[in-house]
């Protein structure tokens, strides 16, 4: 006698699936999900630089940091709210306060001197120089 499992993604009567799936995203909305508070970013490649704009509302110049290891372009942002509440409690709370942190891989061709950044109504706006690639070195055979 063969075994056949039970799957719960056959269901057996397709609009009770359809209404189940409506209903179990509707609650799924109030979960914070991790990615949420991920820095959105755009990158933009020119002939000469490269272009990255990352959405950081409610920061500060001060709260924001980043650096370069090796190959890697490193941008964090941290901000605390310290406030006393005394009166009342959080119904919901949907305002994140906390650390951000985005690492992005960057190409051996740029110059790391010459990197701008400036952040301004909360978009941090970097220009990163692009370097002339050498060209390949031919090597003779003997």
């Amino acid at each position: 006698m063969k075994m056949v499992p039970y799957r719960k993604d056959k269901e057996f009567w397709p609009m009770a699936s359809i209404f189940d799936n409506f209903i179990n995203r509707f609650w799924a909305e109030n979960e914070v999900d991790e990615n949420q508070r991920m820095m959105a970013i755009d990158i933009i490649e020119h002939d000469d630089r490269f272009e990255i704009s990352a959405n950081l509302p409610g920061f500060k110049k001060n709260d924001i940091s980043m650096n370069i290891n090796e190959n890697q372009l490193i941008i964090e942002a941290h901000k605390e709210e310290k406030s006393e509440e005394k009166s009342g409690s959080y119904c919901r709370c949907e305002r994140y306060h906390g650390d951000y942190r985005r690492v992005l891989s960057l190409s051996d061709l740029i110059d790391k001197d010459k990197i701008d950044a400036k952040f301004e109504d909360g978009v941090l706006n970097i220009k990163i120089p692009k370097l002339e690639p050498k060209p390949a070195k031919e090597i003779k055979i003997s």
